[in-house]
């Protein structure tokens, strides 16, 4: 079993809502895609492939003051379970977890952590760096991981082409190899129905958007992914500033949106936001999509100072530990338990009964 305990902060050191803007950003992530020359990558890369990059990862980080110490989990010896609390952890892609119905991690699919850096080894690519910080900070995401990344390519031999930049297994990620994202939440423009005019908008402008979990999940709780669509043709930084002045607007609009709420519907607003609190303080059984979108409420609220006594950091500690993975290991479940709704409630109430006092 995967000790999480190992990690700083079980790895969601995101959820203190020290960051700018963390009542409606609630992280910013920073992606690279590298490949190792010498190797297949991609659907052509066999189990060989994929384990001697292992080995050289394993190599290069040991060998890199930045991240030597850090913390492995082979994902492809690891139980459902812990992979899918990696997974809800956003640590881990879907894919690198395999939990596509009966899937199972390809060979060599393994996960490094250090402090906030993490290194998916044999996802779609051989290596994924990764960084997740709290609320909406792109640059100062990009400068911690623009550092191990560059200590890693002193150590690795990236795949890199002087016309087409780092070559990747989807030609959407080549050049920079750079995805940045951010897990923001817009209650208000869902509610006074200006979403799908934001999210076209989005499209238009070289973006797009995702679920909780990022690429192929749906959206729940109103809480959006917006990230850059290509990443070859233009520098980081050029990537990097482009989203953030769009994901300036968005906030911009987000914050209109509650205004109007407020201004134009207090009581309904009111009495959505103490219902969904009413409910999470005093429900015997809650399902997921039930519990995220009831937090939902909750957030809005908090952010619209009709409920004073609830923290972010407490409604981004829900919005984790109530994901199936964590509620099932909260008592040593299966994921599958039809008790798990009854876990997750006892757990919501427990937590919002020791803020409230």
């Amino acid at each position: 079993m995967i000790d999480l305990s190992l990690l700083p902060d079980g790895g969601l050191s995101w959820l203190d809502a020290s960051g700018p803007r963390s009542q409606i950003v609630l992280s910013t992530r920073i992606r690279l895609a590298r490949n190792v020359s010498g190797y297949a990558f991609g659907p052509r890369a066999r189990d060989a492939d994929r384990t001697a990059v292992l080995e050289r990862v394993t190599e290069a980080s040991a060998a890199s003051p930045r991240i030597g110490g850090g913390q492995l989990f082979r994902l492809d010896t690891a139980e459902r379970r812990d992979r899918q609390l990696l997974h809800e952890r956003h640590l881990i892609s879907k894919e690198l977890a395999g939990l596509d119905r009966e899937a199972r991690p390809r060979p060599g699919a393994a996960l490094l952590v250090h402090g906030w850096v993490g290194v998916m080894v044999n996802e779609e690519d051989h290596l994924r760096l990764q960084g997740i910080s709290s609320g909406f900070a792109l640059e100062e995401a990009y400068v911690q991981l623009e550092s191990v990344d560059a200590e890693l390519g002193r150590l690795l031999p990236f795949a890199f082409h002087p016309e087409f930049g780092y070559l990747t297994s989807c030609p959407t990620n080549a050049g920079t190899g750079l995805r940045a994202s951010v897990l923001i939440h817009l209650p208000g423009l869902v509610l006074t129905k200006e979403i799908n005019k934001v999210l076209q908008g989005l499209a238009q402008v070289g973006l797009t958007f995702r679920g909780l979990y990022g690429e192929g999940s749906e959206v729940v709780g109103q809480y959006f992914q917006l990230s850059n669509q290509t990443t070859l043709g233009k520098s980081e930084e050029e990537l990097l500033d482009h989203l953030g002045k769009i994901v300036r607007q968005v906030i911009e609009y987000e914050g209109q949106a509650r205004e109007v709420l407020v201004r134009d519907a207090p009581t309904i607003i009111a009495d959505k936001v103490w219902r969904a609190y009413g409910l999470l303080r005093h429900a015997r059984s809650l399902s997921f999509d039930e519990a995220m979108n009831l937090l939902s409420a909750v957030r809005l609220g908090v952010g619209v100072n009709l409920i004073p006594d609830v923290s972010v950091y407490t409604l981004n500690k829900l919005l984790i530990f109530t994901q199936p993975a964590h509620v099932a290991a909260l008592e040593g479940r299966a994921i599958g338990d039809p008790e798990l709704p009854t876990v997750r409630a006892t757990y919501v109430r427990t937590l919002l009964d020791a803020e409230a006092g």
